[in-house]
């Protein structure tokens, strides 16, 4: 990993203009990483490219927080066939969607993400699933390639630190991760409004969905458990954006007793995206891999072509140990 490290730093040192992507439906490690390293490279006289495959491009409300998100670029003016390209956080190579024509074109391409179940896919492939992050995984690089991190890097990163980790609480938090994240705060930012952004800054229809999807809040006994669903009908009539709903599997994993909880959305192609996280008795990574999906062992998701009942059954099925299909 140290000589993999020490590769990508030279290809980058090298480089006189980066393309980063990093995946669809962003959070704010995938942004975070891909918005640090862009301004750690910057830095060093580098022009970068920075996009992501959603269109239209509709950065979440917290991203404006993020220095560098003003420099976005939608998918089509990204380069074709870039020189040398990084992808961020992206677990699997159709996570980049349009974005992966210019991957497979690349001449040299960096794939940074922390994922178990990544495809493993670059020709510099920088994994570690024992990573907190791909932020974390970015800072490593930057102290490989050495030079000093602005404030603006350590910002980007410290988002990602934070939303990775669910606070510092999750299992993947080590001691090297808190050490990254002093490191990280030795640096001039705010991190209380940063972070007040990330997850203190919701409208008031974004809590009357959050009833909404209490409400409609399900029990599946014998599979251990709970799950509820939202539609694009209800986003609309809310008037709440796709991402402003992330939070909200963090609030049905609070149900006591109940090991697995799931949130499945309806995305704008009618599909389903399903989220899972884990008290500790499943591998959801394992499980969301046989739907094409795929993240953690405690945090994991996929998309469904089937509606939430279907969607659901098929999941407690694979909870239970039985096969998806009867």
């Amino acid at each position: 990993m140290n000589l993999d490290f020490e590769r990508a730093g030279e290809v980058l040192g090298g480089a006189t203009q980066v393309a980063l992507a990093c995946h669809v439906n962003p959070d704010a490690d995938a942004l975070g990483s891909m918005l640090g390293l862009a301004a750690f490279l910057r830095s060093r006289g580098i022009v970068t490219v920075c996009s992501y495959p959603n269109e239209p491009l509709e950065p979440p409300r917290w991203a404006s927080m993020l220095p560098g998100s003003d420099r976005l670029v939608p998918a089509r003016r990204f380069p074709k066939d870039p020189a040398v390209m990084v992808t961020c956080d992206c677990a699997a190579f159709d996570r980049l969607a349009q974005l992966g024509s210019a991957a497979t074109r690349a001449g040299e391409l960096i794939w940074i993400d922390h994922h178990r179940s990544n495809d493993g896919l670059g020709t510099i492939p920088l994994i570690d699933p024992s990573a907190s992050s791909t932020c974390e995984m970015v800072f490593r690089l930057i102290e490989a390639m050495g030079g000093e991190m602005s404030d603006d890097t350590a910002m980007c990163l410290y988002a990602g630190l934070v939303t990775d980790t669910g606070k510092f609480q999750y299992e993947a938090t080590t001691p090297e991760t808190l050490r990254v994240a002093a490191r990280l705060r030795e640096h001039n930012f705010d991190h209380a409004r940063l972070v007040q952004a990330l997850y203190e800054d919701n409208p008031a229809a974004y809590l009357s969905l959050v009833g909404l999807a209490l409400g409609r809040l399900e029990h599946v006994v014998d599979a251990d458990l709970v799950w509820t669903y939202l539609t694009q009908a209800d986003l609309q009539e809310a008037g709440v954006h796709p991402g402003d709903t992330d939070d909200l599997i963090d609030v049905i994993r609070t149900a006591r007793d109940v090991d697995v909880a799931a949130i499945v959305k309806q995305q704008k192609d009618g599909r389903f995206k399903v989220s899972v996280r884990s008290r500790g008795g499943h591998d959801l990574a394992s499980i969301a891999g046989t739907f094409g999906g795929g993240g953690h062992r405690l945090a994991a998701g996929y998309t469904s072509d089937h509606g939430p009942a279907e969607t659901v059954e098929i999941l407690a099925r694979a909870l239970r140990g039985q096969p998806a299909v009867p």
